[in-house]
């Protein structure tokens, strides 16, 4: 059945939007560029509108300074674009569980007003996809009281829970772009493949695995080839999963949910893996209040939850947002995974980051940075893992692991460590 489409232009479809409002920002590979540039043109009469979002890519054109009056950032999750707007003042950030926000849009703790995102070209019922980020946009859509759809044909029409109807928007732009691309795989050094081999190494065969994001997790993929029979139920995907399905690493054959099926929210990669997942019906993109939580993820067996930090002190603390008091991304979903890898049956929760920074500064510190926000709590932390090797800190008293965690640290800062921690437990 066709269903005739009426296109209209962006200032057309963003007069809807007026002072004071609230507006869902699409988020990750499906941040709509052309309709926020659009936004930025309707400054003259517009103040006070506020963008919620999580992660953005590209070039936000109201994330810029001259529209600080016009337009606030209120982001569940800093990225590139906006960390400036938040850390200036022009914009403020939401801590927050991935798996919660939904609950934010639904019990009208943040209301919305319009929900601004990027679909697929309509099918012959006339049902558009989110795409590549179903994630909180499936809620967004569900709540928000107008919906502005980007309409691009380079957008993968993917399979789950991101179908919406044509007749639910309240109008419909067509955009024909490509998607914001992050090869993930291409940064990763030396340090992040050592990791990799020793993450590895803690996966058994038939376990299902979730992925955060960063450089570290797509050199895991890297170092999987020689697995079996594994499984993904994960917050996000990028362009290492491809070669692994492929390859029957990963099949999914042994989850206790959605077998035979790789489960995500978004997915952000390469043009590579855009292409994959589109209308892959091995994929299900999933909203994230199911796919992330704890009591989900634990019913599946042998989960592995994969993520970075920034830092980590003696005692096994987490802070993967901020870098002191400047905040540099989010809580996201570590939190979620790290619990409900905890409560899986033979799961592991790991936390894996390179002993220093590219400028060479220890990650491995005595105490956090003043102002640093506590991801994962000491009581959830379970393995540390760098270059030079893993700590297990379950069941372990502070002093031990402060032990442990000196072992992995870069060598050149082991004494620094060693006197810190001696003058802290006296031994």
């Amino acid at each position: 059945m066709n269903h005739p489409i009426e296109y209209v232009t962006a200032a057309e479809a963003l007069s809807v939007i007026q002072s004071g409002y609230r507006v869902f920002v699409h988020g990750s590979a499906c941040t709509p560029l052309y309709l926020l540039k659009a936004l930025g043109a309707e400054k003259h009469r517009l103040r006070h509108v506020e963008l919620v979002s999580i992660s953005l890519q590209g070039d936000v054109e109201v994330a810029k300074s001259e529209y600080a009056q016009h337009f606030h950032i209120n982001s569940l999750f800093v990225s590139e674009p906006v960390r400036a707007a938040v850390n200036e003042g022009r914009g403020d950030f939401i801590p927050v569980f991935l798996s919660d926000i939904p609950d934010l849009f639904k019990k009208d703790i943040l209301t919305l007003d319009v929900a601004i995102v990027q679909v697929s070209v309509p099918d012959e019922h006339g049902y558009c996809s989110l795409g590549v980020s179903v994630d909180i946009a499936r809620s967004a859509v569900s709540c928000a009281k107008y919906i502005i759809a980007q309409v691009n044909p380079q957008m993968p029409r993917t399979h789950g829970d991101g179908l919406i109807h044509t007749k639910r928007f309240s109008s419909m732009v067509y955009r024909d772009e490509p998607l914001p691309q992050v090869d993930y795989g291409a940064k990763a050094g030396a340090a992040e493949l050592q990791i990799g081999a020793h993450v590895a190494a803690l996966i058994e065969d038939g376990s299902t695995l979730q992925m955060g994001i960063g450089t570290i997790p797509d050199a895991v993929f890297r170092c999987l080839y020689n697995h079996k029979d594994l499984g993904v139920h994960t917050e996000m995907c990028s362009d290492g999963i491809v070669d692994l399905i492929e390859k029957d690493v990963i099949n999914n054959i042994k989850k206790k949910i959605h077998p035979y099926k790789t489960v995500t929210g978004f997915a952000l990669g390469t043009q590579k893996l855009y292409t994959y997942v589109n209308n892959n019906p091995a994929f299900a993109f999933l909203d994230i209040d199911y796919v992330n939580d704890p009591h989900v993820i634990r019913r599946n067996p042998k989960v592995v939850a994969i993520n970075s930090a920034i830092e980590v002190d003696l005692t096994g603390q987490v802070c993967a947002d901020s870098i002191g008091t400047r905040q540099f991304s989010g809580i996201g979903g570590q939190m979620d995974f790290m619990r409900g890898a905890a409560l899986s049956e033979g799961g592991k929760p790991i936390i894996a980051l390179t002993s220093r920074t590219a400028k060479g500064i220890n990650r491995i510190v005595p105490i956090l940075r003043e102002g640093a926000g506590v991801v994962s709590t000491r009581g959830h932390v379970h393995y540390i893992i760098t270059e030079f090797g893993v700590a297990n800190l379950y069941g372990q008293n502070l002093h031990q692991r402060a032990k442990a965690l000196i072992n992995i640290a870069h060598p050149e800062d082991r004494e620094m460590l060693e006197r810190a921690s001696f003058e802290r437990f006296k031994r």
